[in-house]
């Protein structure tokens, strides 16, 4: 997908919200552990509830490598789900993947070859040679780790060089060398805050993909205060405030209630 039609999908929606499909096994209603692959199930119900009022979903692979072969299948029958039924969303692999060139080659491989996602998410510790087998593909996003909301994010991203700046920012910039805000977005965590000024600061255009609104307790509004753009440029994800609004058979209509409600307040603080 690329960024107009991405842009063009927000508007039309009037909403920039995206789901995160973080199915856990001992999670997930009860009723579903008697479906041949209730992490499909699963999915597959949530899908059809929240397509509505979503841009976007993110599978999240720890919870569906969590569960060996079925997981993958799970996984990958997910995204052709999806792919089929509502074309116009915007799937991202969080896979966090980031290694030295020739495997991270092949992660690119994995992911926009063997699959059919639009973006994965990048580690950028091991620097520029893990992240460019990522980029190149045609339509296909890199979405790079910047300024995560995780207690231990200070431990790195915010330590100071010489000069003063931290290391999500010089992150962000040294990445930015490597490609455009057509085929590159970052992680930063909802609970950020003001932070969001000093991310667009060294990147005014590039769209952000912001977990931690709902049970993380990150605030939309602060979000949309300070990231948002003329292009939008956010992409907001909840995950279990949405899947799990409900763990009894009624999950899938609480899950379209919660995604409705989120979405209905990103409408109204549009640009």
């Amino acid at each position: 997908m690329t960024r107009q039609e991405l842009i063009d999908n927000i508007r039309r929606k009037g909403s920039f919200l995206c789901v995160g499909l973080d199915p856990d096994i001992k999670k997930i209603p009860q009723h579903l552990l008697r479906e041949e692959n209730p992490l499909l199930a699963f999915c597959k119900a949530i899908v059809d509830a929240t397509a509505p009022y979503c841009v976007a979903y993110k599978p999240n692979l720890a919870f569906f490598e969590s569960m060996g072969v079925e997981g993958w299948v799970a996984f990958d029958e997910t995204v052709k789900y999806i792919r089929e039924r509502y074309p116009d969303q915007f799937i991202i692999a969080d896979a966090k993947r980031g290694d030295i060139g020739n495997t991270s080659a092949l992660y690119a491989r994995t992911f926009f070859e063997t699959t059919d996602v639009d973006a994965v998410t990048v580690a950028p510790y091991m620097g520029e040679d893990s992240v460019k087998p990522f980029l190149g593909y045609d339509g296909k996003w890199v979405i790079l780790l910047a300024l995560t909301s995780n207690k231990g994010s200070a431990d790195f991203q915010l330590t100071r060089d010489e000069n003063g700046n931290r290391l999500f920012e010089n992150v962000i910039k040294t990445s930015q060398q490597w490609a455009g805000s057509d085929e590159m977005m970052y992680v930063v965590g909802a609970t950020q805050g003001k932070m969001f000024e000093d991310i667009r600061a060294v990147a005014p255009e590039n769209f952000l993909l912001v977990p931690g609104v709902g049970a993380q307790g990150g605030s939309l509004e602060e979000v949309a205060k300070y990231g948002m753009t003329k292009d939008v440029g956010l992409l907001v994800n909840s995950s279990r405030g949405i899947i799990y609004a409900s763990t009894g058979e009624d999950f899938a209509a609480a899950a379209a209630a919660a995604a409705a409600d989120l979405a209905s307040q990103m409408k109204s603080l549009l640009i």
